[in-house]
C-alpha cells in the first residue's frame, strides 16, 4: 500500500503546518483535563463505622465528576474528527484550536463549584452553578463555529474526501451548543437549577451522538 499523500493541495496557504503536532498537543491537554476532574473526589472526614454513609454523602462530587468526564470525552471525540477533516494547519487554525482548548482546561472549575452547590447551597448557589457551568459550556461552543468558518473560506486546507458541503453541515453542532446551552441557563435561573443541569445534560448526549459529524453520507467532492 502507497504511502498517503498529504502534500499540501492547490490554493493551500503557504504557512502550513501537519496536523500531528496539533493532535499530539491537544490530546495531551485534554487528558490533563480529564485527570484533573478526580482531583475533585476526595475521601471524606468520617467518624468510625460511618465511612459508607460519608461517601454517600459525597453523590454530588461524583455526579458533577461523571457529567465533565463525559463532557470532555465527547469533546475529544469531536475534536478528533474535526482534525480527521484538515490536510494542514495554519497559524489561525492553531490559534482557533487554542481557543477550544482554552474551553476545555477551564471545565474542572465549574464542575468543582457545581458538585459544591449541589452539596452545600442552597437553591441560590445552586442556580448560580448551573448559569455557570452552562455558561462555560457555550463558550466552549464557540470556537468550534469559528473553525469551520474558516475551512469555508479555506478550502484548499481540507482533506481531498472532505466536501464543503459537509463543513457546512457542521456549523450546527456548535450553533445548536450556543444556544441551547444558554437556554439550559436561563431555565436553571427562572425556572429551577435541575431543569437547567437536566438541559445541558441533554446537550451533552446529543454531542455525544453526533461527535463524529453530523450526516453520514459520502464525503467526496464528485460521486465516483
Amino acid at each position: 500500500m502507497g504511502a498517503v499523500d498529504k502534500s499540501p493541495a492547490p490554493g493551500t496557504p503557504a504557512a502550513t503546518t501537519e496536523t500531528d503536532r496539533v493532535k499530539a498537543f491537544s490530546d495531551g491537554v485534554l487528558a490533563i483535563v480529564i485527570t484533573l476532574l478526580v482531583l475533585e473526589l476526595r475521601l471524606p472526614e468520617h467518624a468510625p463505622g460511618q465511612l459508607f454513609h460519608s461517601l454517600l454523602h459525597e453523590w454530588p462530587s461524583y455526579l458533577a465528576f461523571v457529567v465533565s468526564f463525559v463532557y470532555v470525552g465527547v469533546i475529544w471525540l469531536s475534536h478528533h474528527a474535526l482534525l480527521r477533516l484538515v490536510r494542514a494547519m495554519t497559524l489561525g487554525l492553531v490559534w482557533i484550536n487554542l481557543g477550544i482548548l482554552f474551553g476545555a482546561v477551564i471545565i474542572p472549575f465549574p464542575t468543582a463549584v457545581l458538585a459544591s452547590a449541589l452539596a452545600k447551597g442552597g437553591d441560590d448557589d445552586l442556580r448560580v452553578a448551573v448559569v455557570f457551568y452552562a455558561l462555560s459550556a457555550a463558550l466552549m461552543s464557540a470556537p468550534w463555529l469559528f473553525f469551520f468558518r474558516y475551512l469555508r473560506r479555506h478550502p484548499a486546507l481540507l482533506e481531498h474526501d472532505i466536501t464543503e458541503t459537509y463543513v457546512r453541515t457542521q456549523f450546527q453542532r456548535p450553533v445548536t451548543g450556543l444556544v441551547l446551552y444558554g437556554l439550559s441557563g436561563l431555565l436553571g435561573w427562572f425556572v429551577h437549577p435541575l431543569v437547567g443541569l437536566g438541559g445541558i445534560i441533554v446537550m451533552i448526549i446529543y454531542h455525544a451522538v453526533t461527535s463524529g459529524g453530523l450526516r453520514k453520507a459520502p464525503l467526496a467532492r464528485h460521486s465516483s
